[in-house]
């Protein structure tokens, strides 16, 4: 196994990470969801209805409750935040440095972004003139 699979593997025990039906059910409560995917891959595929757009490079800032840049969204430790990657690895690890944070019930998509549009459950469409699956 590699260093990077450990790292996961042990950010990964550290969660109890949901499938793309939990994701939504959280939202509906009032549950935060944040992808952190990057810009092009937005542009590509389109995005999550409702879901907080927080680049992986600043989701530490945004999403910490105490912090001067915090989101709005961003509204106590308590909050529970599902992290969406595009396919569900980066966003392990960062829910983990979330926990760091005292964001106790952060926790990630499994199959992130990819999973959730595979499900069938709501896409906003690319801007015009990006197709899925480009």
């Amino acid at each position: 196994m590699s260093a990077v699979d450990e790292l996961l593997a042990r950010a990964r025990r550290k969660l109890t990470r949901v499938d793309p039906a939990q994701a939504a059910a959280l939202q509906e409560a009032g549950g935060l969801l944040v992808d952190i995917r990057y810009a092009e891959l937005r542009e590509r595929d389109g995005a999550i209805p409702g879901a907080l757009i927080v680049e992986r490079n600043e989701l530490e800032w945004r999403l910490d409750p105490t912090g001067a840049h915090r989101a709005p969204e961003a509204t106590g430790h308590d909050l529970p935040v599902v992290v969406i990657c595009n396919e569900g690895y980066a966003s392990s690890l960062a829910a983990v440095s979330l926990h760091d944070l005292g964001l106790h019930r952060a926790t990630d998509l499994v199959g992130g972004f990819q999973s959730w549009r595979r499900s069938g459950l709501p896409v906003e469409p690319p801007p015009i003139g990006k197709e899925l699956n480009d």
